[in-house]
């Protein structure tokens, strides 16, 4: 039924194009208060689950991590890691995010995107459920790969479900799942520890209870199940298409000629556009870099502020509360950025502040990590939103829903990849220096190039352009 009604809204617009313009204006009055309602209706339903859909993956789509951050001592002493190994298992993220990240466009390619992330989210179910009580540091390494892998095929992926079902509000939609997954993120910071004493103590406990939920997001997923991720497009470009005749027989019958026939040449663009040679784009490859160096820095904050804090002397429950007030800080700000950068013809002046406010926040976790320990939560805390900001690029850098999917998939695994020696550097010097002097020159060092490719990574270009001049 779904492919009739494509296929017959296709045949519509088409027709359009072919009637006069007296013609089409007409047929669009007539036919646009008839067609509307039972439109709206039938695309209802699947886009409410949708945004639920969206939202619900966001929120779980880091307490994997920091959960781990809050009682990562007490998951060193339960399986016996140094702090060399603790190092790997922080840098565990990126490499699973890279590894199977990159699969992410051909799975959703050959199964649809929402049947991904599903699949995706049930596995964050079961990795969480099962790691701690594996046995053992391979175990718990194992199963955590299993949580990562789901994380990993849904972060590529809601750029795309974004720019499919909702093409004209991809800053506010990317806003709104940014939002989601830094109150996920500041909510497992936040409340692992004082989770942990209620459930006994023992961090098993402790981080298992997040499976519930991971599965709690496997729901909204199950019906969209067999969406390919096309349906919701048609409608859209139906509904330009007739207020682009009623514009025609308002005497403005040019511009919606215009309008009508770059709508159905974006479309035949979209369906018969080859793979993009990605790295022939400097722009991508900005983007790239960019994406792992702040990866690098969220990876570092997570696994290792709270242990920061709590060796300058600061009570466990608060540093990990500290660490959730620097999660927290992507909460309003995850949904004002993105916004805010789809107004800007460039993204680089939001990527220098972020930057300032990284270097700022490095300061004081050096010279006074105690004193100003608010203040530098709350600073790196802003730093860290270049990550909801590098999502909006990947939609603003490609103009198209297949352009999106490869852009993202490549930002984010070469990101990801790059990201990868960070924590596990960060983790060798301080066990190797026996303080944070040498981490945190190393976390201020990494964040001066992230500055300027980010600045680079924010011109306005797209992706599709670039590969075409090369």
């Amino acid at each position: 039924m779904m492919g009739l009604m494509a296929r017959e809204e296709t045949r519509t617009v088409e027709t359009r194009t072919a009637m006069t313009r007296t013609e089409r204006g007409t047929a669009a009055a007539e036919s646009t208060p008839a067609t509307a309602p039972g439109t709206a209706r039938t695309r209802a339903w699947p886009t409410r689950l949708v945004v639920v859909g969206i939202v619900l993956s966001a929120v779980n789509l880091r307490p994997a991590i920091t959960s781990l951050g809050a009682l990562l001592e007490e998951v060193r002493d339960g399986l016996g890691m140094s702090g060399s190994v603790a190092g790997l298992l922080t840098s565990v993220p990126p490499l699973c995010f890279a590894v199977f990240g990159v699969t992410a466009p051909r799975l959703a390619r050959r199964f649809g995107p929402s049947a991904v992330v599903c699949a995706g989210m049930a596995a964050i179910t079961a990795g969480l459920l099962i790691r701690p009580f594996a046995g053992g540091t391979a175990g718990f390494l194992a199963a955590s790969a299993l949580a990562l892998m789901g994380i990993a095929v849904s972060n590529v992926l809601m750029p795309v479900i974004v720019k499919r079902w909702f093409p004209d509000r991809v800053g506010s939609m990317t806003g709104l799942y940014s939002m989601a997954l830094a109150l996920g993120t500041s909510l497992a910071a936040a409340v692992t520890v004082p989770l942990t004493d209620a459930l006994g103590g023992g961090w098993q406990s402790g981080l298992a209870v997040w499976a519930a939920l991971a599965g709690a997001a496997v729901l909204p997923w199950l019906p969209l199940v067999r969406d390919r991720g096309t349906a919701p497009v048609q409608p859209r470009r139906q509904e330009r298409a007739a207020e682009g005749g009623l514009r025609a027989e308002g005497g403005l019958r040019a511009e919606g000629q215009r309008a009508e026939g770059q709508g159905l040449a974006g479309r035949r663009a979209e369906e018969e556009q080859a793979p993009l040679r990605i790295t022939r784009s400097r722009t991508a490859w900005a983007l790239a870099v960019f994406f792992g160096l702040q990866a690098t820095a969220a990876y570092i904050t997570m696994g290792w502020m709270a242990q920061i804090f709590r060796d300058a002397g600061v009570p466990a429950g608060t540093a990990g509360v500290l660490l959730a007030v620097t999660m927290v800080m992507g909460v309003p700000l995850a949904f004002v950025i993105p916004r805010v950068a789809t107004r800007l013809p460039h993204q680089g002046p939001i990527v220098l502040v972020l930057g300032v406010c990284g270097l700022a926040g490095y300061a004081g976790l050096y010279f006074a990590p105690a004193s100003g320990a608010w203040a530098w939560a709350v600073l790196l805390g802003v730093s860290n939103c270049a990550f909801p900001l590098a999502l909006t690029m990947v939609g603003m850098r490609a103009r198209s829903g297949p352009g999106v999917a490869q852009l993202s998939a490549f930002a984010q695994s070469t990101g990801y990849l790059i990201s990868i020696p960070g924590p596990l550097l960060v983790g060798v010097l301080y066990q190797h220096s026996g303080g944070w002097g040498l981490p945190i020159a190393l976390m201020t060092g990494l964040m001066l190039p992230q500055m300027a490719v980010g600045f680079l990574a924010g011109r306005n270009r797209t992706v599709e352009d670039e590969a075409a001049e090369r």
